[in-house]
């Protein structure tokens, strides 16, 4: 079996503020691609809840997830996303079982 790991970051966030979500995390896509251990990092957007902003990620395995969540522009996001979700971040972490 692979060590490649799926992720889905769900983010919801407050009233009014979906734009400013949206663009911190489109902010974080070019470095995060240039990752060499980057498979897919694709920021998406909820067209029945615009409130919920769904990254979907493919990375080479969870140590390259975890390397990852230490860059600079990955703690950039976190630090523009304070005060902006209704509701801590989901991440659920995908391997498939067949």
């Amino acid at each position: 079996m692979s060590d490649e790991i799926t992720v889905v970051a769900i983010l919801k966030t407050k009233a009014g503020c979906e734009d400013a979500v949206a663009k911190a995390m489109a902010a974080c896509v070019p470095a995060s691609r240039a990752e060499a251990t980057n498979r897919q990092y694709v920021p998406n957007r909820d067209l029945d809840d615009p409130q919920t902003l769904i990254f979907i990620e493919r990375w080479a395995s969870r140590q390259a997830l975890a390397d990852h969540m230490e860059t600079p522009h990955f703690k950039q996001l976190t630090a523009a996303l304070e005060g902006l979700l209704e509701t801590p971040l989901q991440v659920h972490i995908l391997q498939p079982i067949a």
